[in-house]
């Protein structure tokens, strides 16, 4: 896999008219021109960028003071889509601007390019993403710590990887043949590895989660245990599993999905049809598909279909063989959550194919 093959985000490589903003500006002028549709150049220091920011927030909260779930997605494309106009400058792999973080990814994404305007936020996701990529994410499941890539969703929360690291270990069927379906960061595979399997077919459409996997089967050792593919679901694949295993996103889409971190947290209506339709096919007489899933669609609106539970009830592909549910433990435990998430489990379903 090459460098330059990497989904990056957008930048601007013409000279274009903006304007720019020094410290003791007027903030909220220039942010109606923002909100008007003008580009804003952050000029002096990093934190400029930061002040125009949080008076944006400030006053798109003002308009958009719906406080449900609709509202609040309104307010968050608003602020998106206005924010991606106030860009900062790179030259030679560098922010221009004076106490701006300094971090691989323009260098490692971008080395084809000397000079180019990218949007602050983009910059903020790529500061954050290189601190977990070089700090790493230390996962117990695994006792291993990994490196995600750019643009690769990676787990904050582990009970899930709890729940099937214990089904794994009581698993007893042959362990020559996997595919996982969207690998992410990989702790899956990892896991599937850890425990005895020989072979590995991991696909996911998120080109980075391809890189990034295979960086890390390389330094783990893993590369010729683990294929990688970079397509939809089984696409590319001649292999008959022993096991399939899919952590599919948890939420319906309301929205147009964008590639990459948008795929991985939300599902379009035909993804399940398509995945059961295509894993029957890419299963052994014997073979058994692992879902790891989540109820908190239902949790957040509880009209919504669970589409594992409505395959099995509109299909005679797949018999129920385990389903297992875990609580999910709050992201600190300081915190008293009184969100969704208090009501939210993690489950893990075992299906096995009918007998014809």
């Amino acid at each position: 896999m090459h460098k330059e093959l990497a989904d990056r985000p957008d930048i601007i490589t013409t000279e274009i008219e903006a304007i720019g903003f020094y410290r003791k500006m007027d903030t909220k002028a220039t942010v109606e021109e923002m909100i008007a549709g003008k580009y804003v150049l952050v000029e002096e220091f990093y934190s400029n960028g930061l002040q125009v920011l949080n008076e944006l927030r400030r006053n798109l909260l003002l308009k958009y003071q719906d406080k449900t779930f609709q509202g609040q997605r309104d307010f968050r494309a608003a602020f998106r889509k206005a924010s991606h106009r106030l860009l900062l400058k790179v030259k030679e792999n560098k922010l221009v601007v004076k106490k701006a973080p300094a971090f691989g990814w323009l260098e490692l994404l971008y080395p084809d390019v000397s000079e180019f305007y990218v949007a602050f936020p983009e910059v903020q996701g790529m500061n954050s993403s290189w601190q977990w990529y070089e700090k790493g994410l230390e996962v117990k499941t695994l006792n291993l710590t990994l490196h995600p890539y750019y643009g690769t969703y990676f787990p904050t929360r582990f009970d899930h990887l709890k729940l099937f690291d214990k089904w794994l270990k009581k698993y007893e069927g042959s362990k020559e043949n996997a595919i996982e379906i969207g690998v992410g960061s990989g702790v899956l595979s990892f896991q599937l590895i850890q425990n005895g399997f020989k072979n590995i077919f991991a696909t996911d459409t998120n080109k980075n989660a391809i890189i990034g996997v295979a960086q890390e089967s390389k330094r783990l050792g893993f590369e010729n245990i683990i294929e990688l593919n970079h397509g939809d679901l089984f696409e590319n694949c001649n292999t008959k599993a022993d096991l399939i295993v899919f952590n599919p996103p948890w939420l319906p889409a309301k929205h147009t999905l964008e590639e990459g971190i948008d795929k991985a947290m939300y599902y379009e209506e035909e993804l399940f049809p398509r995945f059961f339709e295509q894993a029957l096919e890419h299963l052994t007489p014997e073979g058994k598909i692992v879902l790891i899933f989540s109820n908190l669609a239902e949790v957040v609106d509880e009209e919504t279909p669970h589409p594992i539970i409505e395959e099995l009830r509109a299909n005679k592909r797949f018999r129920k063989e385990l389903h297992l549910k875990r609580d999910v433990r709050a992201s600190s435990r300081r915190t008293k959550r009184r969100d969704a998430r208090e009501k939210e489990k993690v489950e893990l379903w075992v299906l096995s194919p009918k007998v014809k």
